[in-house]
């Protein structure tokens, strides 16, 4: 998810830049919409980027030197849709590049697009799933966060293989050791971001319910089952 400072070449840096700019134009225009048209929002909003900003910021060490992060993104994606934390996200690893040395600035367009824009999107997809097939709140915003912690490193794996393929097995053998490499710590990471999601999305039921709503989460008339 974090890709060092200078570690791509340039023209994989600059195409992941031009492939994610699109997104988070998109997503600017979708907060700017959401502040408008609800300014109450503006505190969930904050909350959702608080909330991805201190996940990904925790780096865990995992095998041969490398480290893996939570997200948090699905949470956001689950409340606000995809397209705003295109711009949440990608706000997040700008800071966490200048103040923390997580990421960097060159490789700013291959973490947004693995981060801010793959993994809510199939984070909110599960989501969107999980309750057309009839399951709750709680277990769609699990299935949510879990999927999309584990597409960003997916992405991340495809986009470092891509960029350093294996001299004998190609882009397959490079992609298969960057996913085996992150699985060992990151299987596990994603099921407990996704019960962590649960926790918060349980406190909200109760604190911030009306918001929830409004955004189409609960019904008025939500009962305990439609949460569970």
């Amino acid at each position: 998810m974090h890709v060092a400072e200078g570690f791509l070449p340039a023209p994989h840096a600059i195409g992941w830049t031009i492939a994610a700019a699109p997104f988070v134009v998109h997503g600017a225009r979708a907060v700017v919409t959401e502040v408008r048209e609800h300014p109450e929002s503006t505190l969930l909003l904050g909350a959702a980027g608080a909330f991805t900003f201190v996940l990904s910021a925790i780096k865990l060490p995992s095998v041969t030197g490398s480290s893996s992060h939570p997200t948090g993104t699905g949470a956001g994606a689950v409340l606000f849709r995809p397209p705003v934390m295109a711009l949440l996200g990608t706000v997040v690893l700008l800071f966490q590049a200048l103040l923390l040395a997580h990421g960097g600035l060159t490789t700013l367009g291959a973490n947004a697009f693995s981060f801010a824009v793959v993994g809510p999107w199939v984070g909110y997809g599960a989501y969107r799933l999980a309750r057309a097939l009839g399951a709750g709140l709680l277990p769609g915003v699990f299935v949510a966060l879990a999927l999309a912690d584990l597409a960003t490193y997916v992405t991340t794996s495809l986009q470092l293989a891509l960029a350093f393929p294996d001299a004998d097995g190609g882009l397959l053998a490079a992609a298969a050791k960057f996913l085996g490499v992150f699985a060992v710590t990151q299987v596990p990471l994603a099921v407990g971001e996704g019960l962590l999601g649960v926790l918060l999305f349980r406190v909200l039921t109760v604190n911030a319910r009306p918001e929830l709503e409004r955004l189409g989460l609960l019904r008025p008339a939500a009962t305990p089952e439609e949460v569970r």
